[in-house]
């Protein structure tokens, strides 16, 4: 039996190699066809906004696992879940929705402390579980996007860790074309100083620097290799074009992060799939403003305490991060309580007892029903809302 040993294979007009193998005996592929499972980015297609498709907060406002930052801004910027155009690049390779930040008016101009980011963050052992070799400089994760900006210009962005001492991976898009979607991929190695617990924290964050002030930024800051995190120098100092224009857009969809140096073929998720992912961190339970008839979304059966006071459960769909907060609105009549062939309207809801799988709740404020009735309760507004958070 012979054999065949060579460094590397490369297609005829290929300008680089398909399969590099190593001197003992493993080798590195670049393959393009979509493997499951290899995606760390939640929601990487912008899929699922449970909260809403617009927001203007400081905040996780509409699409599910991204976060508009702001500070120090003049005027309104918003976010949103928009969708992707037919006939661009991006459309025809399955992306149908993307993130989008509306700039405001920054009378102001670019302040040093300013600052415009959209970010995701990660939980520390799904990075220490990756397969990753986060401590070796020769292994990689790779992360790949698809960016389009109204103002051509460079943007910066930065990987952070988050356990032990952080450390701070800045990058840079390089200089886009405005109005054009463009494909950036970053090839990132391991160093010996990162740490990631194996817990359900926060271990890394995703930064895409729209802009960013002096306060933070610093030219001497080397690109694309890890540095201790030092607030001052987050990255090289921004182009201010984007932030001082008045309606300025960027765009980003198709994010992910995956084990190794080659970025392979987006992995397309289900809405299904995305949508249960997002539910360990975000769970919208009842919201009156989606309910089929009369603002009446079902919230849970349950019983009268007293006759005043209303439980019942709420089980989760997927069991979240940790223990979560009770999001909710308030206002008269917002709920309904019915039991006993009668029902009857109260403002308010509140926790009881609670864990990472089940809730149980409290409605109350105006109720009067008869103790020891069971039944169930509804929303009775548009504006009700009951959610639930355990957002890194």
């Amino acid at each position: 039996m012979s054999t065949l040993k060579v460094g590397a294979i490369r297609g005829v007009s290929a300008s680089s190699d398909a399969l590099t193998v190593a001197n003992d005996g493993t080798c590195t592929a670049n393959i393009t066809n979509n493997l499951s499972n290899k995606n760390l980015i939640i929601n990487g297609a912008m899929q699922v906004a449970q909260r809403g498709t617009s927001s203007t907060g400081d905040t996780y406002g509409s699409v599910d696992r991204f976060y508009k930052f702001h500070t120090g801004i003049d005027a309104t910027v918003t976010s949103a879940q928009v969708a992707v155009a037919s006939g661009t690049t991006p459309y025809t390779l399955g992306f149908r929705k993307a993130f989008k930040v509306t700039n405001g008016d920054q009378t102001s101009g670019a302040g040093a402390a300013d600052g415009i980011e959209v970010l995701t963050k990660l939980e520390s052992q799904d990075i220490a579980n990756s397969g990753w070799n986060y401590l070796s400089t020769s292994s990689y994760i790779t992360l790949s996007f698809w960016v389009k900006s109204s103002v051509a210009q460079n943007f910066y962005g930065q990987l952070l860790t988050k356990d032990g001492t952080q450390y701070n991976y800045p990058y840079e898009t390089g200089s886009l074309t405005a109005d054009t979607w463009t494909k950036i991929t970053k090839t990132i190695p391991g160093n010996s100083n990162l740490q990631f617990d194996d817990d359900a924290n926060l271990g890394l964050v995703l930064k895409f620097l729209l802009f960013r002030g002096t306060d933070y930024t610093d030219n001497s800051v080397s690109l694309n290799t890890w540095a201790a995190d030092s607030s001052g120098t987050r990255s090289k100092d921004n182009t201010p074009t984007w932030y001082t224009t008045n309606g300025a857009t960027w765009e980003i969809t198709g994010v992910q992060l995956e084990v190794g140096s080659v970025a392979t073929d987006f992995e397309h998720r289900s809405f299904g799939q995305e949508l249960a992912l997002c539910q360990r961190y975000y769970y919208e339970h009842a919201n009156g403003n989606n309910a089929q008839n009369n603002n009446r979304a079902a919230i849970c059966s349950g019983g009268m305490y007293n006759s005043s006071n209303f439980f019942g459960v709420i089980q989760f769909p997927v069991k979240m991060r940790a223990r979560p907060s009770l999001v909710k609105t308030t206002g008269t009549d917002y709920y309904r309580v019915y039991g006993a062939n009668v029902s009857d309207g109260c403002n308010d809801v509140s926790s009881q007892n609670w864990s990472d799988q089940a809730f149980a709740v409290n409605l109350y404020d105006s109720l009067s029903l008869t103790q020891g009735s069971g039944g169930w309760a509804e929303t009775n507004n548009a504006s009700a809302l009951i959610a639930f958070n355990s957002e890194l």
